[in-house]
């Protein structure tokens, strides 16, 4: 089928532009941006995704503000609509790389809507490609990257409440490809693990201080490293460098596995060392509000066809670290949460380091995944 994306000179396979180069159904591109008040007075993230071979648009807001979680989330069929808008959602494309719109306008019960300009204040870091088996399955194959930014514009409450947004810290991502639980149900292909089995620890920081910025990101099965990707770069663009080595140590709200304190000792590619504490700021971002992690209400999470045009919304308590409670008083304990971060940056010395530490004269603003399930004795979880 043509559409308006044909009249470009791009193509990557010999086939229209509503065609991907994989059947795989899990084959996804998605928008993820993140918004911080530095004084922690609220917390901004938005999503808008195609699923082509599930057929699927689908979007999702979330809002946090004086402990609420407030929630949208929109989902229509994609074909013949090829456009990045659904239901009260649109991201428009001002300058590719640079600034981009996002927008969920506001009205007809859904509990909040924003208007925002999300301009880069940094270039955009590629990750090391992600690429995972399973019993010889290709589980997920795909590219992502990551960029710092602002963004400044209005959030509209349903009760005529406006916050005014004045260049809060950002972040954001760009994946496309396979991914595990996106739009079905992943195959069986084999016995479940014992209870008694690896963990899995999944830790994800952006970051941005006064003269550094960028991004880490690990992942471990047990307390065997499966993935590590970084970019520290300065600020004022004179130099950047790849993390090459990182060890992660937490410090645990009690009897529950969300982070006080986190801190990553970093190895860089020029032999130099450095610290990067993270300290939760406010509320966590309960994920599955933005449709993450089996959220909607139908619990099949991200990519589902749910027919011609679907919208639901909802607001939640997010104030306990690890309970989230809905207006029913229905309560969960999500897994995937994110947590806006004070950030601390110090050099530690190394061969290429050369600076004094910098200590608490480097601090900023981040956004930072953290998830620990299992058995990690590395972290004292067992």
């Amino acid at each position: 089928m043509l559409s308006p994306l044909d009249e470009s000179l791009f193509h990557q396979i010999p086939s229209t532009f509503d065609h991907v180069g994989t059947s795989d159904p899990r084959f996804f591109d998605r928008w993820w941006f993140a918004a911080y008040d530095p004084a922690g007075g609220g917390a901004i993230q938005l999503t808008l995704a195609v699923y082509n071979n599930m057929n699927v648009c689908d979007a999702g807001l979330v809002v946090v503000h004086e402990g609420s979680q407030h929630n949208v989330r929109a989902s229509r069929s994609l074909r013949p609509r090829f456009s990045t808008e659904v239901g009260p959602f649109r991201v428009e494309v001002l300058e590719p790389l640079r600034r981009l719109r996002l927008v969920a306008e506001p009205g007809d019960g859904r509990p909040v809507g924003v208007d925002l300009l999300w301009q880069a204040t940094m270039a955009p870091e590629e990750e090391r490609p992600h690429f995972h088996r399973v019993r010889g399955r290709i589980s997920e194959e795909y590219q992502r990257y990551d960029q710092i930014g602002e963004v400044s514009g209005t959030v509209s409450f349903a009760d005529g409440r406006r916050m005014d947004v004045d260049r809060w810290w950002a972040c954001r991502d760009h994946s496309w490809g396979v991914r595990q639980n996106a739009g079905i149900p992943e195959p069986v292909t084999g016995p479940t693990p014992p209870g008694g089995a690896d963990g899995y620890c999944f830790s994800f920081l952006f970051f941005s201080t006064e003269r550094l910025a960028g991004h880490v990101q690990i992942a471990e099965r047990g307390e065997r490293r499966e993935y590590l990707t970084g970019l520290i770069r300065d600020v004022d663009g004179r130099r950047e460098r790849r993390v090459v080595d990182a060890a992660l140590s937490l410090d645990l709200q009690p009897g529950t596995r969300r982070f006080a304190n986190a801190t990553m000792a970093l190895t860089l590619d020029d032999g130099s060392a450095m610290s990067i504490r993270s300290e939760a700021m406010g509320p966590s971002i309960a994920m599955p509000g933005l449709g993450y992690s089996g959220g909607w209400n139908d619990g099949r999470g991200l990519g589902v066809w749910r027919g011609e045009e679907y919208l639901e919304h909802e607001v939640w308590d997010v104030r306990h670290p690890v309970d989230v409670i809905a207006r029913d008083e229905a309560l969960t304990q999500p897994i995937h949460r994110i947590q806006p971060v004070r950030v601390t940056v110090s050099d530690t010395g190394g061969s290429g380091g050369g600076a004094a530490p910098i200590g608490g004269a480097d601090g900023g603003t981040g956004s930072h995944t953290l998830l620990p399930t299992g058995r990690l004795p590395q972290y004292g979880l067992d």
